[in-house]
């Protein structure tokens, strides 16, 4: 039977703010030391499984709509051959997830699907294989499969999996059937549930296209109602399938634990199915939910600290130290976590680094951009850096991708100066094209329609001056986009609509927001 994997892209990661933002969360950063963001990590932790076993089918992505070209990006850069890329046009959770993705598939086969967060961390890849192709064996045979976790402490941020009589006995890695499912607990319950014989609840799954949908009609008849309209009301676009937005905004919000799984729990090792069983996974695993979680993982330096970027500590122990921009020095400190990037610092006690979702949650409130988007912003054609600005003008820094153009755009209140620094820049200004390299310039006035491409094979890097009365993001007006994007993300010129503003354009803090 084929394996399907369902890879899970639609957290927001507000534990490990500033790195973590809504609109660059923690799964598509590199947090585990290497060169892969954890979404990479995910997809390519998979390699490997099907030989010899049951085939592999490329991977089912649901992501957040404003995140789709860089998840595309990034599966490409990693290798990965999606089979669709499901756009979520809202959060709604895991359970609808997870359902979209079983009607998707399900048109052509009764694949087993092994769900997966895209922001763990699993650093023996032998051992999951092995906890997943005994889980594909009960999935094969009817039953919803979830992966436990043996505690190593008794942590309370964790929910918890109490496991009943051992299914097959003698068989690795162990499955047993479930009892129970438990929230996350207090520190006196979560220390005696580390004792066993709890788990802790991994949120990965793996059970049949068929059953789910049998499950969910069971239980949550309401949610497959508006997933199936969703789906079927969607359409193809280029790497990306589109839900209808409307129907999916109108599904109820769950996780797959509390739709189905404790339901089925309650069942008490029922034989009727579908029921539930978890299978014992030792491989090393961390949902990377917080900066302690994050200190666990690294490599530590004699005195206990994980360091990255350019970080001086003297008479420093136990920290978590992080410096994206500038020299980050730390004197006499002890079990703290130091975050630096270019637009915010975060310090906490590491044993409080839980409590980051509350800044998150202040900024928020208080319209800050810091929360939304970083510094620097990713675009399908590459990237910008605000690195400087003031009352009436704004520097950035814009790097081309080889090949990429931005938009076919005009602005009514704002005039740019662009300095090629590396590469060759196409240049569309009014109805002349010219071509400029290194240490060339051109001046853009505002009112004349413009856009900006890299024909060559090297990035091409410029550096843009806006000067003008207003340099809000919503003083733009698009004719022509190569990405296809239209909507909340491109503006209508025969109407002249302006995009939906996020409020770090508002701010100031953005340019070339959707170009």
């Amino acid at each position: 039977m084929t394996i399907q994997p369902v890879v899970l892209c639609g957290g927001s990661g507000t534990r490990l703010w500033p790195l973590s933002r809504e609109q660059y969360p923690k799964q598509l950063l590199c947090l585990a030391g290497g060169r892969w963001s954890l979404l990479q990590e995910t997809v390519r932790r998979l390699d490997g499984l099907a030989h010899g076993h049951e085939p592999l089918a490329p991977p089912v992505v649901l992501c957040n709509e404003q995140h789709r070209f860089i998840v595309a990006e990034q599966l490409r850069a990693a290798g990965a051959h999606s089979r669709s890329i499901i756009l979520e046009p809202a959060v709604r959770g895991t359970a609808p997830a997870l359902t979209l993705a079983a009607l998707h598939v399900l048109a052509d086969d009764d694949p087993v699907l092994v769900a997966m967060p895209s922001d763990h961390a699993i650093s023996r890849s032998e051992a999951f294989h092995a906890a997943l192709r005994r889980g594909a064996a009960l999935a094969a045979d009817g039953c919803i499969v979830t992966f436990g976790i043996p505690p190593t402490s008794p942590a309370t941020g964790y929910g918890y999996i109490r496991a009943g009589n051992e299914l097959q006995p003698g068989r690795t890695p162990p499955a047993y059937g479930v009892s129970s499912f438990i929230e996350k607990p207090d520190r006196e319950a979560a220390v005696r549930y580390a004792a066993g014989p709890y788990l802790w609840n991994s949120g990965i799954f793996m059970v049949r296209s068929s059953v789910w949908i049998e499950a969910v009609e069971r239980f949550r008849p309401e949610i497959l109602a508006a997933c199936e309209i969703a789906h079927v009301q969607g359409a193809r676009d280029g790497d990306f399938y589109r839900v209808d937005s409307r129907a999916f905004e109108d599904c109820p919000q769950d996780s797959v634990d509390y739709a189905v799984m404790e339901r089925i729990g309650s069942q008490r090792e029922t034989i009727e199915k579908p029921y539930a069983a978890v299978v014992r996974l030792e491989a090393d695993w961390s949902d990377v939910g917080a900066w302690d979680a994050l200190w666990q993982l690294g490599a530590k330096d004699g005195s206990g600290n994980v360091a990255q970027g350019d970080v001086c500590a003297v008479d420093t122990h136990g920290a978590l130290l992080i410096a994206q921009h500038r020299l980050l020095a730390c004197i006499g400190l002890e079990d703290v976590v130091v975050i630096e990037t270019p637009d915010a610092v975060m310090v906490t006690r590491r044993d409080r680094a839980q409590d980051v979702k509350k800044v998150v949650s202040l900024l928020k409130s208080e319209n800050r951009p810091e929360c939304l988007t970083h510094r620097k912003v990713h675009r399908p054609w590459g990237s910008y850096d605000g690195i400087d600005g003031g009352e009436r003008f704004q520097v950035k820094r814009i790097i081309v991708n080889p090949g990429a153009a931005l938009s076919l755009q005009m602005h009514f209140h704002r005039a740019e100066h662009w300095v090629v620094v590396r590469g060759t820049a196409r240049v569309t200004r009014g109805e002349e094209t010219c071509l400029l390299t290194e240490n060339q310039s051109t001046y853009i006035p505002l009112g004349v329609t413009h856009r900006l491409e890299n024909p060559g094979r090297v990035p091409l890097e410029i550096i843009e001056v806006q000067s003008g009365a207003y340099l809000g993001e919503d003083d733009i007006v698009r004719f022509e986009d190569s990405y296809g994007r239209t909507g909340n993300d491109a503006v209508s010129a025969s109407h002249g609509r302006a995009d939906r503003v996020t409020p770090a354009e508002r701010h100031g803090t953005a340019a070339k927001g959707g170009a």
